[in-house]
């Protein structure tokens, strides 16, 4: 076997390989880990050299990412999967034995700059983690491109002496196959090289057979391996913000470490428990298994919080197999009860102290993952409802007009600084505006439900563009209209008034808007931003195909420009002082017209002041440049493709709130998009 470029080891010789095709099903992960521990059975009764020094700890976690490999492959190549396995021996003396796994799919796809990430290492697949399980694991591995595949592969170096035989514990483990298991996959798709004459010599996955010590129990694993353990089990569980790939995980790294199976509850705020996650080595028994637990939850005696508890071994072998011990264990976090993890090894009478121990830790980790997650979710919860009211719902359609709307608030949350927004103000008057808070996040987000209604109101009142500004201006800059601000941020942390659009009252009198507080307000706090950056503006429509009259101020806001036909732009507006930061102003607005094929680009700072090293977006007029190349391309197509120029400018996301707006007057006879 021939390594990918940077395998990391000198030159090699193989002893020992095996290759297996199979089909992209379900059943390929099960049948991938038949393979290799197959394959390694074989080398070791054959008394392959250095099959002998392939621990099963080695051998366990290799199966363990080569189920994940093959699962990526199925579900996001949809191809049929190659798995290749090798034992190889360095030339260097210094430099131990090792078992090289390969997984190739043969769907060609090749990252570009600017494309799409590769799915493989997206966090979301993979129950949650992507590649992220390989790289905490694996010595080395890395990604190989062909012309009509892809490869994925992983080393790991076994015993640099002689270590615990694994011919032995293969042999003795495989007499102890479930046969229904065994069943799942025919021998010829397992590889002619790596299957012997009897069915029963496929390994199954990686459950230690009640006949076998494994190689966790040793005085060396318990004292380091077990460190190391809860180590790669925090940092693996920290990265997941959902309940389902917290559980997920935890069953994939406790089964076939500590236990033969286990079950997940979590607690409901009302109602029974939910059975969450159900795992067993053993495939074919996981959906017995959960029908069986679904009739009996685990109810935990009140003392025990967080403690292991001894539970009787369920009467049904059928779901659980051979006899053995179970623990029960409430998941805590935060003193607040959020599940109970339940798990069982057969073969045992009772679970061995250390293991005790272990399990107990490994628990608080998962309970503390848990916790983060539900954390996570209720923020993203309000992020989303507050989003609804500080966002448009529908973009509507202007006659005569196309529009597009680019929308990208930084970090996690779906709510920012910058706003936009396009709507109807009578006498055939169509506003939108661009805007950005000085800052951004919730604190932000709370000035920009304030803004919108004031807006609004103020347009259909049939005020015009530079007195909207002033009016707007003025009322950031009172106190009284300060303290709602205030108020309105103590209710988004609150949670939900401020996030249902309620986050204050505001009526017009004698000319002026006038805030208050709303229901569940209090004034005071602090540390809201009051300055804002506005690109704001009317169109009026001139009819079929003869384009629209514009008029617009900018306050503090990066310039928009028009893209001609012919692929000149030319930049509109003037440019004005912040709103918020001095009283008394008098803005001043511009009216030109759109003609038809004519193109409007209104952008936040997110976009011209992207950096990619010491440069911004926007050097030497780097927006209008890419502006200009969009010619005779629709609303929608312009803001993709400045959108992508953006993202292709830096290697790295942009790190402030992205908004841009994109307005095309029709052309005669062009239907509009």
């Amino acid at each position: 076997m021939v390594l990918p470029v940077g395998g990391g080891v000198g030159p090699v010789r193989t002893s020992a390989s095996a290759r297996a095709s199979l089909p992209g099903t379900p059943r390929a992960a099960s049948a991938a880990r038949r393979f290799v521990r197959a394959a390694l059975a074989e080398w070791a009764a054959l008394d392959v050299p250095a099959a002998d020094r392939i621990t099963d700890r080695v051998a366990d976690e290799a199966v363990l990412l080569v189920s994940e490999l093959v699962t990526n492959a199925v579900v996001h190549a949809g191809t049929d999967v190659e798995v290749s396995c090798a034992l190889d021996v360095s030339d260097h003396e210094d430099e131990p034995p090792s078992l090289v796994v390969e997984v190739t799919d043969h769907h060609p796809t090749r990252v570009l700059r600017g494309d799409p990430p590769d799915p493989y290492e997206r966090p979301e697949y993979a129950g949650g983690h992507g590649l992220r399980l390989v790289a905490e694991i694996a010595d080395s591995w890395g990604t190989t491109y062909r012309r009509a595949t892809k490869s994925v592969w992983f080393q790991m170096a076994v015993a640099p002496t002689g270590g615990p035989a694994t011919g032995a514990a293969f042999r003795d483990a495989a007499t102890a196959l479930d046969p229904a298991t065994a069943a799942e996959t025919e021998p010829e798709q397992l590889g002619a090289g790596a299957v012997r004459e009897s069915r029963k010599e496929a390994i199954e996955i990686v459950a230690p057979a009640p006949n076998r010590v494994p190689a966790r129990r040793d005085p060396e694993w318990i004292e380091r391996g077990a460190l190391t353990f809860l180590a790669e089990a925090s940092d693996l569980l920290a990265g997941q913000f959902e309940e389902d790939k917290v559980t997920s995980l935890a069953g994939q790294l406790l089964v076939p470490r500590l236990a033969d199976w286990c079950a997940i509850w979590l607690d409901s705020a009302s109602g029974p428990p939910l059975l969450a996650r159900v795992w067993h080595a053993s495939e074919g028994r996981i959906e017995e298994l959960r029908q069986v637990l679904e009739k009996e939850p685990p109810q935990m005696p009140a003392a025990a919080r967080g403690s292991a508890v001894a539970w009787p071994w369920p009467a049904d072998p059928a779901a659980y197999g051979p006899g053995g011990a179970a623990l029960a264990c409430r998941l805590v976090a935060g003193g607040r009860a959020l599940g109970t993890l339940l798990l069982g090894r057969a073969g045992l009478v009772r679970m061995p102290a250390e293991d005790v121990g272990l399990i107990e830790d490994f628990a608080r980790r998962v309970a503390l993952a848990l916790a983060s997650a539900r954390r996570y979710t209720r923020q993203a919860t309000i992020s989303r409802v507050l989003q609804r009211g500080l966002l448009p719902a529908v973009i509507p359609r202007i006659p005569g007009v196309e529009s597009a709307v680019v929308y990208e608030p930084t970090g996690d949350i779906s709510a920012g600084g910058d706003f936009y927004d396009i709507f109807q103000a009578g006498d055939g008057r169509w506003c939108f505006v661009l805007g950005d808070v000085c800052g951004n996040g919730p604190e932000a987000a709370v000035v920009t439900g304030l803004v919108r209604p004031w807006l609004r109101l103020l347009a259909r009142e049939g005020y015009g563009v530079g007195e909207v500004l002033d009016r707007l201006n003025q009322l950031l800059g009172e106190e009284a209209v300060e303290q709602a601000v205030e108020g309105a941020a103590g209710a988004v942390a609150a949670g939900v008034e401020a996030a249902e659009g309620s986050a204050g009252a505001v009526e017009l009198v004698d000319g002026d808007l006038v805030g208050t507080a709303g229901p569940g307000l209090p004034a005071g706090g602090g540390g809201v931003p009051r300055f804002l950056s506005m690109l704001y503006g009317e169109l009026e429509p001139l009819g079929e195909g003869e384009g629209v009259r514009c008029t617009l101020a900018s306050a503090g806001h990066p310039l928009p420009l028009v893209l001609r036909p012919g692929g000149e732009v030319r930049t509109v507006a003037a440019p004005q002082i912040l709103l918020g930061v001095v009283d008394e102003v008098g803005y001043e607005s511009e009216s030109f017209e759109l003609a038809p094929g004519e193109t409007l680009l209104c952008v936040t700072d997110g976009v011209t002041e992207h950096r990619s090293g010491d440069r911004q977006f926007d050097d030497e007029d780097g927006l209008a440049a890419t502006f200009a190349l969009c010619a005779g391309l629709s609303a929608r197509e312009v803001a993709e493709r400045v959108r992508r120029a953006v993202d292709e400018f830096a290697a790295e996301p942009p790190d402030d709130d992205l908004a841009m707006l994109v307005l095309k007057a029709v052309q005669p006879g062009q239907a509009e998009v």
